[in-house]
Parts: structure tokens; sequence; C-alpha cells
């Protein structure tokens, strides 16, 4: 009988998950609105010139946590924009919805204790270097990279600000 109650309940449970399924959607799904940020969630991607693997591949990414903008959705597919201004689709899954941004600009970019030009300078960082992306006031940024962590001027990260 226990069996049965069981087996009863497990139908029950599953059943209802399947009616219930299309009402939810995957945290990570990064169905939203466009544009918005993402980061690469790999350590090589594939960013291919159409929204399927049929595409050739026309850039190979090789920097996990590469900010990149997403401009557009399609079935699973998202085309990217990154801090060269290319383009290009990348499937959903090997993009992660955690905020990153790119040192830009020319020289050396100096990391303050807090968000003012007059704070305390931790550390400086030339461009290129990626970081993730903390809250973001008064043209300043939260950023950490590597474990060195600061405020950075928000006009020189690219992935900072709205898309």
């Amino acid at each position: 009988m226990r069996n049965m109650a069981r087996f009863f309940f497990t139908f029950l449970f599953a059943t209802l998950a399947l009616a219930f399924s299309p009402l939810v959607t995957p945290l990570g799904a990064q169905d939203r609105e466009v544009p918005y940020w993402a980061s690469i969630d790999s350590e090589k991607v594939n960013m291919r010139v159409g929204p399927s693997r049929d595409y050739p591949i026309d850039w190979v990414y090789k920097r996990k946590g590469l900010p990149v903008k997403v401009i557009r959705l399609r079935e699973g597919w998202r085309l990217i924009e990154d801090p060269n201004g290319d383009r290009g689709w990348i499937t959903r899954g090997l993009l992660s919805a955690a905020r990153t941004a790119l040192i830009v600009g020319e020289g050396p970019v100096d990391m303050r204790a807090s968000a003012s030009a007059q704070s305390s300078l931790r550390w400086r960082f030339m461009p290129g270097n990626v970081g993730r992306l903390g809250q973001c006031e008064a043209g300043w940024c939260e950023l950490d990279i590597a474990g060195r962590a600061g405020w950075v001027q928000r006009d020189r990260l690219w992935g900072a600000g709205q898309p």
C-alpha cells in the first residue's frame, strides 16, 4: 500500500510540474527586454554569423567574463555586440547574467577607495582588464578585478550604465 501511495504522489507531482512548466522560466533564461548587458560564461565561445549552429563561426571568444551587449533574441540565440562593436550570434547557454565591465580608454585608470577623485588611490589598471561590476553612482562604479576592489570612473568602463 505504501508503494502505491508513493507512486500516486510521484505521478501527481510530475503531472502538476508538466502542467505549470510553461508558466515558469529558468533564472538563466535571459528572456528579457533588449538591450541588456551579459557576460561570456565559458573559456571558449563561438560567435556565429547567424542564429544556428548551421551558420559559420565568425569569431571565437577566449575570455570568460567579457561583457557583451545583448541586442536581439531569437529561439535560444542572442545577437550580441562586443566592446569593439563587432556583432554576432551566441547561444544563450554560453552567456551569464553576471555584470562585468571592461576598462577602456587610453592609459591606466585609477581605482579609488570611494566614489571620488579625492579618495585614496588603491590600484591602477590598464585598459583591457575585466572585473565584476557592482553598483554605480555619481559617475563612479564599484569594480572587483581578481580580488582588488574599489571605485572606477564610469566613463572608463564598457559594460556599465544603460546598454
